[in-house]
């Protein structure tokens, strides 16, 4: 009996560690790494009139065990960046917005942590603390109740999403076409 109870502690310190939703997320970001991909918004919104009629790319420019950075360029525009980061409770997404200069935005470092574990293919963000603040700050009180969510599906498709009441935006990027797409100006 002892040596029975000796032998299963000891395969279970040697097991490896299971893999989170959140870390398998992670993966498919990754693996994405150094690639640029060319998308389209789903969602008719009348506020979305400055995004259909652009060229919409995004590029997972740089990726760290913890942290992958993904430009999201607007035709011309390429002053928003997505960084999804992994905290101690899960993951972050944060909008870092800069001018052309590479200076930060007065509406910038937005976003949030997931809640939820979420799955392999799509994580939720809802509005962290500091972003509220600073949505109200800035007379944007419309975005104190947003949840952004990214979604993967390898080799098919990647998913940007806002939502809040009365307001959805949705951005699918085809991943089955690599596209060119030079890095903006201050390197992001």
């Amino acid at each position: 009996m002892r040596k029975t109870l000796l032998a299963s502690l000891l395969l279970g310190l040697a097991a490896p560690a299971t893999a989170t939703p959140q870390d398998d997320f992670f993966a498919r970001l990754t693996a994405l790494c150094g690639k640029s991909f060319a998308g389209t918004v789903e969602t008719n919104d009348p506020a979305d009139a400055d995004f259909a009629g652009k060229p919409l790319v995004m590029q997972v420019r740089s990726c760290t065990a913890d942290t992958i950075r993904i430009p999201f360029h607007v035709g011309d525009d390429r002053s928003r960046t997505w960084v999804i980061s992994r905290t101690k409770d899960g993951l972050r997404l944060k909008h870092d917005h800069r001018h052309k200069d590479g200076s930060e935005d007065k509406l910038t470092q937005y976003g949030g942590d997931t809640a939820a574990a979420g799955s392999a293919g799509r994580q939720a963000y809802p509005v962290d603390d500091f972003s509220k603040k600073m949505f109200v700050s800035e007379g944007r009180q419309v975005s104190t109740t947003n949840v952004w969510a990214v979604e993967v599906e390898p080799g098919k498709t990647f998913v940007y999403e806002l939502s809040r009441p009365n307001r959805l935006f949705r951005v699918r990027f085809d991943l089955t076409k690599v596209v060119n797409d030079p890095p903006p100006p201050w390197g992001n």
